[in-house]
């Protein structure tokens, strides 16, 4: 999608979402109408004290200050009121987006980091969703309290004096005008502001992922120069948004004095040719301009926050598009039987500038049996295990699950019939229980140290300082490399899936570990569905039968090991 229409089709969604957030903003403009009639009364009541004290007359001066106090303290409980349903309006919003943002990524799958930089897409989550917190809690309604606002005091105003109503409302229409002008750079600069944070963020996570790299390469001075001439970058586009912003402020200040200016004058020119017959209606109008500009800026202020949402929504619409729910349909149980996979004349393509990973591969596993698929890297081999994962879907054929196909079931059903080993398992900072426990929240500790003992782990964690209590760091710092394949292989005994997914779970280890591994995942696949994908020699001898692939297409089969 190119730029103008990406814009346009951001701007028909803020549209769209304007039309949904007006239902939550209206308390935030009731409450914020009740305050300015409040606050009308308020200046009635200080400028007539102001004009008794003009006048020297002191007949209701008390009256005057109770009632000042008391609209003063009705309208702080109501400016409260009014920020709590503005926060929780945008606070309502950005969850509902983030949740819309997140299933979207999770539909789309890991694939999606193929075409994404991760940081990138972790900005739009939390970022971007947070730049749209001021749409909903403070655009939606400013909108509407900048029209009803002003012409509440004007109504005021012009029960006081019909030329003062008039003044006050061609002033008014000055702000409308500066602000659509300073607006259009503000949206472009907002934009920008958006891409070098983007920018910025990714070139530091991918530094960060590669210090090792770069330190050993003698680079650091050099990544640290890049990375501080980023940061300097988003600062200058920071500045230009707030300076672009600053000249729908002065356009403001600069109406607001012209008609007290106005009305000033007016008023002098009255007292001194003794037209001015009562002070307090004078003092009134002129108290009035800051309560006839305040909804005026607080929408000038919440102009910032609509240009800041159009940025965060051409990201969020850039997106892969939310799943469609799937027809409801009986899915057989496996528990009894096992799981049966087979592909059927399945083809995917990562890159169309690239050839096919999978080329129209078929093949079958009955349930219970194993199937090793071997071949050279950048066969399919691992195509296939993340098809079976839910990552990616193929471009078309059909892939079965005991005769279901795979996109009918949920992700939640599919994760519970699966296992899946690869080749650098994912450890979390914690205990190595907890580790295992990940598999399966629910399990209890003797279920844990039964799996424990399955995969061998019990074997190493009793020479550590708490067993199965030591804490390991993340990426499982501090275990060697069989160690925490050993340990994922724990969790999949504890899960207990009927079907076992293998992507080069001995890549990474020297011989004696890797057959230690294999072992152990042997008496795993006891009972299981397993997919086994590997180019190891001693992973052909897990047992089962043996399917060659080459790009992308099935060459040979051969029987059991």
């Amino acid at each position: 999608m190119d730029a103008a229409k990406t814009r346009m089709a951001a701007r028909s969604w803020l549209r769209g979402e304007q039309k949904a957030g007006s239902r939550a903003a209206r308390p935030v403009l009731v409450f914020s109408l009740a305050g300015t009639l409040l606050a009308i009364g308020q200046v009635y009541c200080v400028a007539f004290l102001l004009a008794d004290a003009l006048t020297r007359r002191t007949d209701d001066v008390a009256l005057l200050l109770t009632g000042f106090v008391v609209l003063a303290l009705l309208r702080t409980a109501l400016m409260y009121s009014s920020e709590v349903a503005a926060f929780n309006a945008g606070a309502a919003a950005r969850r509902r987006l983030r949740s819309d943002a997140l299933t979207r990524l999770l539909h789309a799958g890991p694939a999606m980091l193929r075409e994404r930089h991760s940081g990138d897409l972790a900005s739009i989550v939390v970022d971007r969703v947070e730049a749209l917190d001021g749409l909903y809690s403070r655009w939606i309604p400013a909108a509407s309290f900048a029209v009803a606002g002003p012409f509440l005091v004007v109504i005021a105003a012009t029960w006081a004096d019909r030329w003062a109503g008039l003044v006050l409302l061609l002033c008014g229409l000055l702000v409308p005008v500066a602000m659509a002008a300073a607006g259009i750079g503000a949206a472009a600069a907002s934009r920008s502001q958006f891409l070098a944070l983007a920018r910025l963020q990714a070139r530091f996570l991918d530094r960060v992922r590669g210090i090792a790299t770069i330190v050993l390469a003698g680079r650091a001075e050099s990544e640290a120069r890049a990375l501080a001439n980023a940061a300097d970058e988003l600062r200058r586009r920071t500045m230009r948004v707030l300076r672009v912003a600053f000249l729908s402020s002065a356009a403001l200040d600069l109406a607001a004095a012209l008609a007290l200016v106005v009305l000033a004058i007016r008023y002098g020119l009255l007292l001194l040719h003794a037209g001015l017959t009562e002070p307090g209606f004078a003092l009134f109008v002129l108290l009035l301009v800051p309560e006839f500009f305040a909804p005026l800026r607080t929408f000038a202020a919440a102009y910032q926050d609509r240009l800041h949402a159009t940025g965060a929504a051409e990201s969020l619409i850039d997106l892969p598009p939310a799943p469609l729910p799937a027809p409801a349909r009986d899915i057989r149980t496996v528990a009894a039987h096992g799981v049966m996979l087979a592909f059927e004349d399945v083809r995917l393509t990562w890159d169309p500038a690239r050839p096919a990973a999978l080329n129209g591969l078929s093949f079958r596993v009955p349930a219970g049996e194993t199937l090793v698929l071997a071949g050279p890297s950048g066969a399919g081999k691992s195509s296939c295990i993340e098809i079976l994962l839910g990552f990616v879907r193929p471009d078309s054929g059909r892939v079965t699950i005991n005769g279901a196909d795979i996109a009918d079931l949920v992700p939640q059903a599919l994760s519970r019939l699966t296992a899946w080993i690869g080749q650098r398992p994912v450890l979390f900072a914690g205990s190595i229980r907890d580790n295992i426990r990940f598999a399966r929240p629910e399990a209890t500790d003797a279920e844990i140290e039964e799996a424990a003992r399955n995969a061998r782990v019990a074997e190493f964690a009793a020479s550590l300082p708490q067993g199965l209590d030591t804490r390991v760091g993340e990426g499982g710092y501090g275990l060697s490399g069989g160690e925490a394949q050993r340990v994922a292989i724990a969790r999949a005994f504890l899960k207990n899936a009927p079907l076992l997914l293998l992507d080069e779970p001995t890549a990474h280890l020297d011989p004696a570990t890797e057959a230690e591994v294999l072992e152990s995942l042997r008496r795993l696949a006891i009972g299981r569905t397993v997919l086994l994908a590997s180019h190891s020699s001693a992973a052909h001898a897990f047992g089962g039968r043996r399917l060659d692939i080459r790009e992308g297409r099935a060459v040979a089969v051969r029987g059991a090991a």
